[in-house]
């Protein structure tokens, strides 16, 4: 796993650079800059990935297809916004459920972006059906939760982030001694690395240590929304 450099400098220097020239002409000039220095380097980092993430659960997907894989396409979908710039200023990968039907369904992340690269799991603002299946299954399992939640490894490498309620969620009380993580609209495991960390030989094992660290609060999710882990 140690020794293959995956990303380089020139991959932030392409999304730096595109940050300040977002147009199609200038990506179309610069396509094969994409393709040797981001998509290429991706795709390779997914497919090397996919035997460690069986190991961790079998019903997570690393899917190195140049389309409709594990990697985000870079152009933006601007249908619904005021920002019509048609490119992601950022690249990412997310491996997600086999069952999962869409982004909410719990994940594993990486982002990379100049001035932000960091891994990721969990579930951002699930529905309110889903939300309600998590908070049931914490007030239900407290003792898996805090297993999930407090094991040493997630401390280490991991913050809890995301929005939360004002006020307890109905139906569970407010004296509740989980009620804070009760109280959560989302539900993310968080490691921030360095640009160098994501230009390092060891970076592959580094984010492998992360999904590691963090597989006891995945499958917690996981399988409060009825899915194996």
């Amino acid at each position: 796993m140690a020794g293959t450099v995956y990303f380089t400098p020139a991959l932030f220097k392409f999304l730096r650079d595109l940050k300040k020239n977002n147009t199609r002409e200038w990506f179309q000039a610069n396509r094969s800059r994409y393709e040797s220095d981001v998509r290429g380097p991706l795709l390779d980092f997914i497919e090397d990935f996919a035997p460690h993430l069986a190991k961790l659960s079998p019903h997570f997907v690393a899917d190195p297809r140049k389309n409709g894989g594990s990697m985000f396409r870079i152009h933006r979908d601007t249908r619904f916004s005021k920002d019509k710039t048609p490119y992601k200023t950022h690249t990412a990968v997310q491996f997600r459920h086999e069952r999962a039907k869409d982004a909410h369904v719990p994940s594993f992340y990486l982002h990379l972006e100049p001035g932000s690269v960091f891994a990721a799991t969990g579930t951002w603002r699930p529905d309110t059906a889903s939300a309600k299946k998590i908070r049931d299954a914490i007030a239900a399992k407290p003792a898996e939760w805090k297993r999930a939640t407090s094991g040493k490894a997630i401390r280490a490498m991991c913050t809890f982030e995301g929005e939360s309620l004002k006020r307890p969620p109905r139906g569970f009380d407010p004296e509740h001694p989980l009620i804070e993580d009760l109280k959560r609209k989302d539900f993310l495991a968080v490691a921030a690395f360095s640009q160098t960390d994501a230009c390092a030989a060891d970076f592959l094992a580094l984010f492998t240590r992360f999904c590691r660290a963090v597989g006891p609060y995945t499958a917690f999710l996981t399988k409060a929304l009825d899915l194996k882990y």
